[in-house]
């Protein structure tokens, strides 16, 4: 693999914004300099833009008119490559509320795209999201599916999907569920609470049974209730209340306002809080609005609506997934909520690397670490991905 030297004022370091000569060699990077390197290479002169860690999706159901649940590894590659031209170097691509056969499809899909992409991200593993939610709060999810997890069919999908499923999503208040979130974290399997209406109790519970996430906050979940006059917390306020709790959240400027972003990020910090697109089939298509479209699989979908930059069910009752891609998140908190671009690029980089336990290779920009870069402006338009020490 070719060296490439990069020259920039903008560099996102842990540390804040720096100047100089990045060396990458072999797919890392060996060198960080003030000064011209001597060595030879592919130069790239980045003055003026910012060089960030390669951006990373931990929740994504799709893209460039795509969605990972079609079957067949292409639909995984193209949509894959979807998101990359828009600065995502590590993605998680999601499944959703099906069947079980859809899953296994999924699972041989995944296997093969994997050994077969080789210009495209790295895919570091599957989210399933569902079947195990809480009808109450199904959101866009096929609720024909949806049920309470039973060890005879989870433990059966995990061990065919042993080394690919690194997340689950789920209700922690079901039947099972905490029995579930103890199978998962001992499988190295990362518990998410998803769709759920539980109670402060509950997410307590559940976060001592490994529950350390909270899937798209303040989407499908529960808030303040008064029962009896007494008020009762959900998953929102217990997000903020048990203090190591993770969050992840759709900052597209449409599932939540920039005040309410602004809200999360006051409390939980860049260090408690990734971001992530959560998007459908729609993300990264140009086309005139409203049209129609499909989220879930091509054969097994529900049909939904793209309008005003957002995927909505038929009826407008909620909406269905995102049509963002990562640069929009950056754009969308630097540019919307005001947080220091320095912050902003922690939350999709460094923390989702965190959470996914590869923030020694991962996440930022530092000797021995994966050359996974972005290169974008001012106005987070991105003119470079840099995957592997491989410009793409």
């Amino acid at each position: 693999m070719s060296k490439i030297i990069i020259k920039s004022d903008r560099f996102i370091l842990p540390a804040g914004l720096w100047g100089g000569y990045l060396v990458a060699e072999g797919g890392h990077i060996t060198a960080l300099s003030k000064t011209p390197p001597q060595e030879e290479g592919e130069f790239i002169d980045a003055t003026g833009l910012y060089v960030s860690p390669g951006f990373i999706d931990i929740h994504t159901h799709g893209g460039g008119g795509h969605d990972f649940m079609d079957g067949g590894k292409d639909c995984i590659i193209q949509a894959c490559k979807a998101h990359m031209k828009h600065g995502t170097t590590s993605i998680v691509p999601t499944t959703l509320a099906s069947s079980v056969e859809e899953i296994y499809k999924f699972l041989d899909s995944f296997r093969a795209a994997k050994a077969e992409m080789t210009d495209g991200p790295n895919l570091l593993g599957a989210h399933f999201e569902g079947p195990y939610f809480n009808k109450a709060q199904a959101g866009a999810q096929d609720p024909k599916y949806i049920k309470d997890p039973t060890p005879e069919e989870y433990e059966v999908i995990a061990e065919y999907g042993k080394g690919i499923i690194i997340r689950w999503s789920l209700a922690p208040e079901l039947d099972g569920a905490l029995a579930m979130g103890d199978y998962l974290a001992k499988a190295g399997i990362l518990p998410s609470i998803a769709h759920s209406d539980a109670e402060y109790s509950q997410v307590l519970e559940a976060y001592n049974h490994n529950f350390t996430l909270i899937t798209h906050l303040y989407s499908g979940m529960s808030t303040i209730v008064r029962k009896g006059g007494y008020r009762h917390l959900g998953v929102v306020e217990s997000a903020y209340l048990i203090d190591n709790m993770d969050v992840e959240v759709i900052a597209d400027g449409h599932h939540l306002p920039p005040e309410l972003l602004r809200l999360i990020y006051k409390q939980k910090g860049p260090d408690k809080m990734a971001l992530v697109t959560d998007s459908m089939r729609a993300a990264g298509v140009v086309k005139d609005e409203p049209f129609d479209t499909i989220i879930g699989s091509l054969q097994n979908g529900q049909q939904v609506m793209v309008e005003g930059g957002i995927a909505k069910l038929m009826d407008r009752s909620a909406f269905a997934g995102s049509v963002a891609t990562t640069d929009r998140l950056v754009r969308v908190m630097h540019k919307k909520v005001g947080v220091d671009i320095v912050d902003v690029v922690k939350m999709m980089t460094a923390t989702p690397a965190r959470i996914l336990g590869i923030g020694g290779s991962k996440g930022s920009i530092a000797v021995n670490k994966d050359c996974d870069l972005v290169v974008f402006d001012g106005d987070i338009n991105v003119k470079k991905v840099i995957v592997g020490g491989k410009a793409i």
